[in-house]
Formats: C-alpha cells, sequence, structure tokens
C-alpha cells in the first residue's frame, strides 16, 4: 500500500509483516535499492504472465500516465516498431521477395526507396525496377508507348540488359525523368501551338483537294478529289502507290491491316488489297454519293447523299453482305460512327440520330445545332459534333444533354476528333483549333478558356484531320496534307536524342557512401515525378 499523503511506501511480507521505507518521490528509486529490488520482482512476476496478462497490465499502466509519459514511451517504442524488411530479405538470400515487394511502387515512391539507404538504392538497381515501371508504363499507356517508338528506347525495354552497350539498369533510372521531360514539354508545345511542320503536295492532275486520309507510324492513306486513292511513306513523305478505279472523288475511307475501304461521289463503295492495291470488291447499293464510313470486326457503316445508313456484315474482303438499311433523316447523312452498343449518325437536317447497333433501332433524336451538321466522332459517352451554323457541340449520348457549346470557327465545321484531353477541329476557314475538353466539361469554366491554340497554315478549306498525343494530320482544299509534330518541335529533329539507351551511365564505385548514393539520384526528384 501507497500513501501519497506521507510520501512512505508500505509493502506486505510474505508472513504479514510490514516493511516501511522512506521514499522521496522528488529524488527517483535509484536513490532507495529497496524499491529497485521490489521492481525487479515485479518484472520477474511480470516474465511469467501470459501474453494477453502482459498486455493487459501495460494497458492499465499506460492509461495511468500523463501526456509527456505517452511521448516518451511512443519515441521509445517507435524504433522498435520499424523492421527494415528489403536488407533482412537480402540479408536472409530473398532478394527476389524484396523487389517483388517494391516493384509495386509508383515512381514517385520508388524514389523516395532509392533514397532510404545505400542497401535500398542496391536492391532496386540489382532488380532492374525502374526498368520494370516503364516497361508496366509502355503496356499500359499508349503515349508511353507511342514515346518508345518515337525516341527509338523501346527497342531495348523487352531485352536482357547489355551493359557492354551501355544498357544498364542505371540507365533506365536516367531515361525515367527524360521521357518525363518529354511529356511535359509535349503538353507545352500544344497548349502554346509550338510545333514543327512537314507538307505533302499531293499535285493532283485535275481537280485539287483531298477529301479523307487515316495515317499510322509507317504510312498516310488519302482520298482525292481526282479520284485516286494516294499512299504516302511517312520518312519520305514520297507517294508509294496509287489506286485507282473510282469515277468520282474518294470522299471517304478507312483502312486495316488487310484492306482498305473507300467511297466515292460515284456512289459506290470500293475494297482494295492494302499491300498490293488491288481492288477486291465493288459494293453497290447506294444510289448517290457514299459520304463516309466506318467498319469494325465484322460490321461496316456506310451513309450517303441519298439520305439512308446501310449497316454491312463483313464475312471477308470479298463477300460484305447488307444486313440493314436506317431510313429516317430528311437530309443527306453526312457521318456515322458506331461501336458495339450504338450507331450515331449526323445530317443536313440538323439532327443527330442514335440506333442500337445489334437490332440497328432508333434510340433518340438530338437537337441543338441550327443548321446542318458535317461531322461528329462518337467515343465513350460522348458525342461531339460540328456544323454549318459555325459552332460544335458535347453531347452525352445516353440522355441526349448538349453539355457545352464550342464558338470559335467563322465558317463550317467540317472535322472534328477528340481523346481524353483535347478535341481538335478543322473548318471552311482554313484554321485548325485546339480545345481543352476537360476545361468545356466543366461548367464552370468561362467560354474564353476554352480554346488553347488556332493553327493557321492551309490555303484553303480544311476537309479531313486526325491525331494522337504527338501530331496532328490534317488535309485541305489546297491540296497539301499537313503533320503538326508536337513533339520534335525544332526545325533539325537530330537534337534530340534517337536512343537515350546510348547515354553512357556512371558506373557506381563499390565503396559508394550514402551520402553519395542520394546526390546521385538527385536527377529523379519528386518535383519531376509529380507531373506523370
Amino acid at each position: 500500500m501507497v500513501s501519497q499523503e506521507s510520501g512512505i511506501e508500505m509493502m506486505e511480507t510474505e508472513t504479514g509483516a510490514t516493511n516501511v521505507y522512506e521514499y522521496d518521490f522528488e529524488q527517483g528509486i535509484d536513490e532507495h535499492p529497496g524499491v529497485l529490488e521490489k521492481m525487479e520482482d515485479l518484472l520477474h512476476m511480470f516474465e511469467r504472465l501470459t501474453t494477453g496478462d502482459q498486455t493487459d497490465l501495460v494497458k492499465r499502466l499506460i492509461s495511468r500516465m500523463n501526456f509527456h509519459q505517452h511521448e516518451h514511451i511512443f519515441s521509445h517504442l517507435l524504433p522498435m516498431l520499424q523492421r527494415d524488411f528489403v536488407s533482412n530479405l537480402a540479408d536472409k538470400g530473398l532478394q527476389s521477395i524484396a523487389v517483388n515487394i517494391l516493384s509495386y511502387l509508383d515512381a514517385k515512391s520508388l524514389c523516395q526507396a532509392e533514397l532510404v539507404c545505400k542497401r535500398w538504392y542496391t536492391v532496386i538497381s540489382e532488380g532492374q525496377l525502374w526498368k520494370k515501371l516503364i516497361q508496366r508504363k509502355v503496356k499500359g499507356d499508349q503515349l508511353w508507348k507511342g514515346l518508345s517508338e518515337r525516341r527509338g528506347w523501346g527497342k531495348n525495354l523487352f531485352v536482357p540488359l547489355r551493359p557492354e552497350e551501355g544498357v544498364t539498369a542505371e540507365a533506365f533510372r536516367l531515361l525515367y525523368p527524360q521521357v518525363i521531360s518529354d511529356i511535359k514539354k509535349m503538353e507545352e508545345n500544344w497548349k502554346n501551338g509550338k510545333h514543327s511542320l512537314k507538307r505533302i503536295q499531293c499535285n493532283s492532275e485535275n481537280s485539287k483537294g483531298v477529301y479523307c486520309l487515316q495515317y499510322d507510324d509507317k504510312k498516310i492513306v488519302s482520298g482525292l478529289r481526282d479520284n485516286t486513292i494516294k499512299i504516302w511513306d511517312r520518312e519520305t513523305l514520297q507517294c508509294t502507290k496509287i489506286l485507282k478505279g473510282h469515277t468520282g472523288s474518294v470522299l471517304c475511307l478507312q483502312y486495316s491491316e488487310q484492306v482498305i475501304i473507300t467511297g466515292s461521289s460515284d456512289s459506290t463503295i470500293r475494297v482494295w488489297d492494302i499491300e498490293t492495291g488491288e481492288m477486291l470488291n465493288t459494293l453497290l447499293h447506294h444510289c448517290e454519293a457514299v459520304l463516309h464510313l466506318r467498319f469494325s470486326s465484322t460490321t461496316m457503316v456506310t451513309c450517303s447523299k441519298d439520305r439512308t445508313i446501310a449497316v454491312w456484315d463483313i464475312k471477308s474482303p470479298k463477300e460484305i453482305v447488307l444486313k440493314r438499311v436506317l431510313v429516317g433523316h430528311r437530309a443527306a447523312v453526312n457521318v456515322v460512327d458506331f461501336d458495339e452498343k450504338y450507331i450515331v449518325s449526323a445530317s443536313g437536317d440538323r439532327t443527330i440520330k442514335v440506333w442500337r447497333t445489334s437490332a440497328c433501332e432508333f434510340v433518340r433524336t438530338l437537337h441543338g445545332h441550327r443548321r446542318g451538321i458535317a461531322c461528329l466522332q462518337y467515343r465513350g459517352q460522348y458525342v461531339v459534333s460540328g456544323s454549318s451554323d459555325n459552332t460544335i457541340r458535347i453531347w452525352d449520348i445516353e440522355c441526349g444533354a448538349c453539355l457545352r457549346l464550342l464558338e470559335g470557327h467563322d465558317e463550317l465545321v467540317r472535322c472534328i476528333r477528340f481523346d481524353d484531353k483535347r478535341i481538335v477541329s478543322g473548318a471552311y476557314d482554313g484554321t485548325i483549333k485546339v480545345w481543352d475538353l476537360k476545361a468545356a466539361l466543366d461548367p464552370r469554366t468561362p467560354a474564353s478558356g476554352l480554346c488553347q491554340r488556332t493553327l493557321v497554315e492551309h490555303t484553303g478549306r480544311v476537309f479531313r484531320l486526325q491525331f494522337d498525343h504527338f501530331q496532328v494530320v490534317s488535309s485541305s482544299h489546297d491540296d497539301t496534307i499537313l503533320i503538326w509534330d508536337f513533339l520534335d518541335t525544332e526545325k533539325n529533329p537530330d537534337v534530340f536524342v534517337t536512343n537515350p539507351m546510348d547515354v553512357t551511365s556512371t558506373t557506381q564505385e563499390k565503396d559508394l557512401s550514402e551520402n553519395s548514393s542520394k546526390n546521385s539520384i538527385s536527377k529523379l526528384t519528386s518535383d519531376q515525378l509529380s507531373s506523370i
């Protein structure tokens, strides 16, 4: 029993006698050997308790302490609770498990993990975790995949390291911030309109104008007003093939790995072998110009000046069968787009109509444009359309509501494309405009903040465009195809590193200290990584 008033501690012995110790609470227990003995007895008794009883006793003791005592206990417990699992696993020959755990880190966390200590840095380096992180980015992000192809470092990404050629784990660690820098710089170029420009002069024999196009990394396929399809090499910008057979202007086209399918003002749809240029099939259905077409897998949808939409079943390039004709528009159907859920069509009658793809059933009509609609794209839940009322509208396809009106072009909006970040439109005023899609979907954004940049190079009406993360490719009545590059904006692209793996990395010394490791890693700061 303890009497706080007298400052005397009284403890009963096994015989019932009482030992009394004069205890000055201000001096502490070190001055009282008897109390120390009793505390040792208490510790021995604590060790004989079960784990649960030990925990309960400590909880009761802690509950009787004040805040400052809690602070001291916490600072004592914290180092005991920490475990360097990476070093421990590596010491036990289980480094592969540590590497597997660290492989789930994102770039910023991986950068911070390198700074923990020299051992963590070594495990991350030997585990090639920066290379694995870049591999995941390339597999899951089209932007990273495109950069790997454009810059050339992708060829070293999925093959073993080759230190003798500079392809080391350190090289990939240095590559990551370079990719981040490329992405950041390219986004700034889009906003500022900074680009390099390549021009293809199509040299049409009679009528001038390029009505349609599609491109990839190796070629551009274009449909011309002079009735031909011309294929251009992306590297040399030279025409490699001319397909002839249409007797009217080629108004629309799409290609796959095997075929090119084209539609013309001669009312026909033609199928061509993409390698040989041989005409494989001619489809006769529409009674006026075929204005647009889209195909995917086994389905093709075409539309015409004859006010109808045709849905086709593709069994093979030489066997394409008419499945259904959709009727409802009161003027020429200028454009169609579709996926497995909906077919979307737009017409000179000022309306957009939505149809169910599987059953070819009418769903709803979208009203809003004041004049005929010349172009649209359907993607995800949104439809973006351009009209001869000089405006662009963004629609929610499920409810049919117009989410935003974009104004800025001075003449008919002839072509439009969008992705997750931006809308790019071309018009008869000869301009191409880049719009901020995310801002446009926010009703709080003022109209003045939606158009990021206006590109002016064409000297005639802009008929068609496509774009990706890096570039816009457009065609015009001026008989040119322009390639607007927002990645390599310098006049001489050679100033850019063609292959970042050629950068010689400094070999880390075996006796590298922790401080020197941190200095070496300083190129991968959190600021650089935060922009991803």
